[in-house]
């Protein structure tokens, strides 16, 4: 039975409700009143529900889907602006025990090259993090409770925070790790972590136990709810994500927002952010096996409605996508960007030799981050490196209700802009400071309270006396 509130996983996320779901969008997809009663309801930014999503995602009238397009590109302007958060992976570990069919970390793959960094590395790697100009890092690790316990990954979160650099500093790090207790969320939770991120990577019960066939992620149950474990551990930042090619992409987007809106039924607040990672080449994994693999027409359609569906809540794409294609997606609904990324253990500090690859998926996208930072501002972008919410309190359910009432608008922009200043004073080519430099002219004007805008002016210039860390 579907229960959105239900603490089970096989009642949130409930197989029935999501064929027949299925079943519903294909039989109203030439439904045009239906459809426009549903774009009437998305227009008032509340979001939408899993079924009503469903038949946005599978409509195939022309008109409607520009529709459909265009107010995603509205709903994503008026949540967030032409900001884009930037940040970087930092993989501390690719020992892993488990069999994961579409990933070379998988426990049989003997001819990847195994690595954990040290304390000592993760300062090196941290470093040139640091030097290129990041401020937010999400780290990675293989589930491996021998080399990679739960000690190694706080002591790494301690030693990424404790870094200071020249002007540099990690000023949030985002954790990407398998799930885990209670006791464990409540670790993380205190030392101080940004968002806890874990893929569901298919909501397919039958296709996840064939995906996942041995180690302790093999149990789909334990997997599905461990958000529901990192919310009881005090984690109110948590992120969600398919891997899309791993089953048919209507199911898991009708799973991935049944997942929403438990977590928003049970706890009152959803997720803070979703990814949208499609399979890719990696060591010894072909993507043309996964007969789910799809188009960038679908994948560009998949963040038009997860957009609508869920107005207020970030979107993340990473540099598994193309530049190409990341510039389709960023104006749907995409807020948070990788850049100058590395899916290598470490990496950063100095190049992987090819010999010593150990690499979790072949980066696309691989400019520099500097050139990405360039690149976003002449589209018209405002690149931001802001972590003031998170640093002042404002997660969870605090978050949600400013962006929900679109009140981050307040503080996120001019925060957006002295991040970006702070780039440019410390990191920037001299191309991307003249670029920043206009465009912060011009974004400055758009802030709308008088002092604010008068505040933030006055930082600005303080910023370029090589004062740092400034907030709203």
């Amino acid at each position: 039975m579907y229960d959105k509130k239900s603490p089970k996983a096989e009642e949130f996320i409930n197989h029935e409700e999501i064929l027949e779901t299925l079943d519903y969008a294909a039989a109203n997809k030439h439904n045009a009143v239906l459809i426009d009663e549903i774009l009437e309801k998305a227009r008032l930014r509340k979001g939408l529900s899993h079924r009503e999503a469903a038949v946005l995602l599978d409509c195939d009238l022309p008109d409607k889907n520009e529709e459909i397009f265009a107010l995603a590109r509205q709903i994503k302007d008026d949540f967030y602006g032409n900001r884009i958060v930037l940040f970087a992976p930092l993989y501390l570990s690719n020992y892993c025990v488990n069999g994961c069919v579409y990933c070379p970390y998988h426990a049989k793959n003997k001819h990847i090259a195994r690595k954990k960094m040290t304390q000592e590395d993760i300062k090196k790697e941290v470093i040139a993090l640091q030097d290129m100009g990041h401020k937010r890092l999400a780290i990675e690790a293989g589930e491996d409770p021998v080399n990679n316990p739960i000690e190694y990954i706080l002591e790494s979160i301690k030693t990424i925070y404790g870094i200071k650099h020249k002007n540099g500093a990690i000023r949030r790090v985002n954790v990407n790790i398998a799930a885990t207790t209670v006791e464990n969320y409540r670790k993380l939770h205190e030392a101080g972590i940004g968002t806890y991120i874990l893929f569901q990577e298919t909501y397919n019960k039958e296709n996840y136990e064939i995906l996942h066939p041995t180690g302790p992620k093999h149990n789909y149950t334990y997997h599905t709810e461990a958000m529901d474990r990192a919310m009881q551990g005090g984690i109110d930042d948590v992120g969600l994500g398919v891997l899309y090619g791993l089953s048919t992409y209507r199911y898991e987007f009708t799973g991935l927002l049944m997942h929403a809106e438990h977590l928003e039924a049970a706890f009152g607040v959803g997720p803070h952010t979703i990814s949208v990672p499609r399979i890719c080449p990696a060591d010894d994994i072909d993507p043309s096996t996964f007969s789910n693999a799809i188009s960038d027409d679908i994948f560009t359609k998949l963040v038009a409605c997860i957009r609508i569906a869920v107005p207020y809540t970030g979107m993340i794409v990473s540099t598994r996508e193309s530049q190409k294609s990341r510039e389709r997606v960023l104006q749907l609904g995409i807020s948070q960007i990788s850049g100058g990324s590395k899916t290598s253990v470490g990496g950063y500090a100095e190049p992987e030799p090819e010999e010593e690859n150990s690499a979790q998926f072949d980066v696309s996208d691989r400019r520099s981050l500097d050139e990405v930072v360039r690149w976003l501002m002449q589209l018209g972008y405002t690149p931001s490196f802001c972590t003031a919410c998170y640093r002042e309190g404002r997660t969870g359910d605090r978050f949600m209700a400013l962006c929900k009432n679109m009140q981050i608008h307040n503080c996120c922009l001019p925060n957006a802009l002295m991040t970006l200043q702070e780039y440019l004073e410390d990191y920037a080519s001299p191309e991307t400071k003249e670029v920043g430099a206009r465009l912060i002219a011009k974004e400055i004007e758009q802030i709308p309270n008088e002092k604010v805008k008068k505040i933030c002016k006055e930082r600005l210039e303080l910023i370029k006396q090589n004062q740092r860390d400034f907030r709203f």
